[in-house]
């Protein structure tokens, strides 16, 4: 079984990821977005805040989703 850190350091740029992490007081979060790139120790994800830089050791879990669907169209008054 591949672990999320493999996933991670396998996964093509511009491919949209969902990486669970943990953060400081020991809580997990999760960052939605683009992935950017990897190294031994880190992960970058292009996310709507801007460009979140993970670290390797404090990944649960990462995989693949797939694109945002579609705007909706916006409800326009019949006036």
């Amino acid at each position: 079984m591949v672990t999320p850190a493999e996933f991670l350091k396998s996964t093509t740029s511009g491919t949209r990821v969902v990486v669970r992490h943990l953060i400081d007081d020991g809580r997990a979060t999760d960052s939605l977005g683009y992935f950017h790139l990897a190294d031994d120790t880190h992960c970058v994800v292009a996310t709507k805040r801007g460009l979140e830089t993970i670290e390797l050791a404090k990944v649960i879990a990462a995989k693949e989703i797939p694109p945002p669907p579609a705007p909706r169209p916006r409800a326009t008054s019949s006036e």
